[in-house]
């Protein structure tokens, strides 16, 4: 009786953990959206099934190792929202594949996208020939974002959390300096860093500016 109170113990443990990290971290649930929430629930999952049916491994190790990572996953969230390069580094960033129906060589070549794999996403967006898509961008979580030609173009955040995201300028076209123009056309008084959200749609640039209480400390 005592083994199967240790395992409940253990189990009630796990599932209290797994509440804190979707709680703290924002998210909602486990589903994940870039490389890093793949690892951390490959990990957090190997914690948990990997120690309750050991009993060689007391409750308050558990607990310890459960904290330890947790301390790990929020460490690496805080340096994401503190510079832009973490965060490609550590989510990856968007990538063109296809523009005004020619295939980027350089980038699925980087990617080793195979060809079979390019056409069965594109099918999966409803595409079956390359001439058809005048911007194909590979996202974080591996799915394909497409536009077809004739139809409206997707709406990008060119500024998230106050940093400007690079990968997705290079997909419009455009360079940092043009952003902190817009940001000064609209907001004399402030600079990127103040800016919570910023979206590119039909060609016009949308801000949402952090409270001044609430700003992220950035660099």
């Amino acid at each position: 009786m005592g083994d199967y109170a240790n395992i409940i113990i253990k189990l009630a443990v796990g599932i209290v953990a797994l509440i804190v990290q979707i709680n703290i971290l924002g998210k909602g649930n486990l589903a994940p959206i870039s490389a890093m929430d793949q690892v951390q629930n490959y990990v957090l999952g190997g914690i948990i099934g990997g120690v309750i049916y050991n009993k060689d491994i007391t409750t308050l190790q558990f607990v310890m190792v459960l904290m330890i990572w947790t301390f790990l996953v929020l460490a690496l969230k805080m340096a994401k929202e503190y510079s832009y390069t973490i965060r490609s580094i550590i989510d990856g960033r968007p990538v063109v594949v296809i523009r005004r129906g020619q295939i980027e060589m350089d980038a699925i070549l980087r990617l080793g996208l195979s060809a079979n794999e390019l056409m069965f996403k594109l099918r999966a967006s409803g595409f079956d020939e390359i001439q058809q898509v005048k911007l194909a961008t590979l996202e974080q979580n591996g799915q394909l974002t497409v536009d077809k030609y004739g139809e409206e173009d997707t709406k990008y955040p060119i500024i998230q959390d106050g940093q400007v995201n690079m990968g997705l300028l290079e997909v419009i076209e455009k360079d940092q300096s043009w952003v902190e123009k817009q940001v000064k056309a609209q907001y004399p008084d402030k600079q990127v860093t103040d800016v919570y959200l910023g979206e590119f749609i039909h060609g016009k640039v949308t801000l949402y500016m952090f409270p001044e209480a609430k700003k992220f400390k950035k660099r």
